[in-house]
């Protein structure tokens, strides 16, 4: 999980979730990775703005990056979840630029007047960032169970690992009434 700070235009910081209050300032990592916009595409709302989403490492870039450690006659990595956590806190920048990760946006905070999740995600891709094309809004606990019944199979095929399906209340009112338990969110629930 990635935090990412802007002020105006300008990428000027990016943390890791830590322990949900706290996180290690990865700036100059997250500088490297080609889908974090360094300059957002327009002016955002307000002066500063916190993007939330998640560093991944896709499935390709993975496997490039243990056929080479094996070439190498080096230990291969277990996993890309634990790789691309490991990559974003490398000392050395050059390593985490040599290594394709990549970035989904999923929440964008401290912007007045937002109603919505969906709107939250309009405007992250307008402002640059990807977002999961997977995503898609639906009506009442049949078309959730849908979703989850159509994905249940197809994420396997997905460039990059997923082990569930995040399940979101969509309207802001709601959510804020739902509120949060540690560090997770009462309205988004993971599905696995």
């Amino acid at each position: 999980a990635s935090s990412l700070r802007y002020e105006g235009r300008s990428f000027v910081r990016g943390a890791t979730r830590g322990d949900g209050t706290t996180g290690e300032d990865v700036t100059a990592n997250f500088r490297t990775v080609r889908a974090i916009p360094l300059r957002l595409r327009r002016d955002p709302p307000g002066d500063q703005v916190e993007v939330r989403g998640e560093v991944f490492m896709p499935r390709g870039a993975f496997a490039e990056l243990n056929e080479q450690l094996e070439r190498q006659g080096k230990p291969l990595y277990a996993n890309a979840r634990n790789t691309a956590a490991g990559t974003v806190r490398q000392k050395d920048s050059a390593v985490t630029a040599s290594r394709r990760l990549s970035l989904w946006a999923y929440q964008v905070v401290g912007v007045p007047g937002l109603t919505s999740h969906s709107e939250s995600l309009a405007l992250l891709r307008d402002l640059g960032f990807p977002v999961n094309p997977a995503t898609q809004q639906v009506q009442g606990i049949g078309q959730v169970i849908g979703f989850v019944e159509e994905w249940a199979e197809k994420r396997k095929e997905l460039d990059y690992e997923t082990d569930g399906i995040v399940i979101k209340v969509d309207d802001a009112e709601a959510q804020r009434t739902l509120g949060f338990v540690s560090r997770a969110p009462r309205w988004a629930t993971a599905y696995k």
